[in-house]
């Protein structure tokens, strides 16, 4: 059974879609595991892919740029759809991902994010993201 302390919810339309995983806080050598639960809206609702992305971000002030806040992608999934979310019915799929050493995030203005990106049919992307660990227990 999934806990339910990591939470990424996204709407659109009617249509709900969750990603819960297992454990946020992982050590070296835990996967990352989870559900991304898809429950229907009032009609039917073609999902090109849904994307999973680790990412590693950092809110620095750097005088060299524009952007406080720096991101890097670190581990990606992607899902594919054979068909559409029906409407009103309730579908998930099981994801696993492979940490590796760029997971750790050293600086501490650093956190390590996962991040769902549902493509729909209509070019209208939505995405949710939740914060995860992963490295040495700490104390």
């Amino acid at each position: 059974m999934a806990f339910r302390d990591f939470l990424s919810s996204i709407g659109f339309g009617s249509m709900k879609v969750d990603t819960v995983v297992e454990r946020p806080n992982l050590k070296e050598g835990e996967t990352l595991r989870g559900t991304v639960y898809f429950e229907g809206g009032d009609s039917d609702q073609e999902i090109e892919f849904v994307e999973l992305q680790v990412i590693k971000q950092v809110d620095e002030y750097r005088s060299d740029s524009d952007f406080s806040v720096i991101e890097t992608v670190v581990g990606k999934q992607t899902m594919e759809f054979a068909s559409a979310v029906k409407s009103k019915e309730k579908t998930m799929q099981p994801f696993d991902i492979v940490p590796d050493e760029h997971w750790i995030v050293e600086n501490p203005k650093g956190k390590l994010l996962l991040r769902t990106i549902v493509h729909i049919d209509n070019g209208v992307d939505a995405r949710d993201e939740d914060e995860i660990t992963y490295g040495k227990s700490e104390g």
